[in-house]
């Protein structure tokens, strides 16, 4: 699999590349970037990613279903300018 090869060329990940993708997973994090110093499970980080990806997923679905319905409620001019603006 040579999207799990290492720079190197080596084809097992060590340990010490899973900490430290885990690391900059926790610090993506938003909740638990505040909380850099506590140092959290690697189990716990991606359950955390997982929660955090849904919950954009959710929001993103919300801001599209609003944006929809904007775009449905404004005159020709305004959904136009609405549009030009999110091509930008």
């Amino acid at each position: 699999m040579s999207s799990r090869r290492s720079r190197s060329g080596s084809s097992r990940i060590t340990e010490d590349q899973i900490n430290d993708l885990v690391s900059r997973l926790q610090q993506l994090l938003p909740e638990m970037h505040n909380r850099r110093s506590d140092k959290k499970s690697a189990t716990k980080v991606l359950q955390e990613t997982c929660n955090y990806i849904r919950s954009l997923h959710r929001e993103v679905d919300e801001l599209s279903e609003r944006l929809s319905e904007l775009l449905e409620n404004a005159d020709t001019t305004q959904a136009d300018l609405i549009r030009s603006l999110l091509m930008h």
